[in-house]
This record gives C-alpha cells, structure tokens and sequence, in this order.
C-alpha cells in the first residue's frame, strides 16, 4: 500500500490521526471546527488564496496567449 500525502505536500510535521472511537457528536465538532477555521482564514486571506491559486495554475503558454483586451 503507498502511503498517504497530503494535498499540502507536506511531508514533516507533527503526526496526526483521527480517533477511530470518536462519537458522531465528535466527529461533527471537529468538522464544524474545521469549517470555522476556513471561514476565518478566507475571510482574511481569500484575495491573496485567489491571486496565488491563479498563479499557481496559469501555465507561461497560456498566460502568453491570454487576451487582455477581454479584461477592458
């Protein structure tokens, strides 16, 4: 079996599982959690996650090729 890694490529850090013993009223908890924590971090970095998402996915062939008269 190939281990697991995460979306971030991080490959160091703390290790981190998620209890198999977790009640459903845990389980929804952390997710609403998670989900608030989300909603902060877009809340103050949504622009930048946007213009870095975009850079991170515009190849040079395509941007060289991008119509910058549709913009106007």
């Amino acid at each position: 079996m190939k281990p697991w890694h995460p979306p971030s490529g991080l490959r160091r850090g703390l290790p981190f599982a998620v209890d198999d013993t977790w009640t459903p009223e845990q389980a929804l908890a952390v997710m609403e959690l998670l989900d608030d924590l989300r909603d902060r971090v877009w809340t103050h970095y949504g622009l930048a996650i946007q213009d870095l998402l975009r850079e991170q996915r515009v190849t040079q062939e395509s941007s060289d090729n991008f119509d910058t008269d549709l913009l106007f």
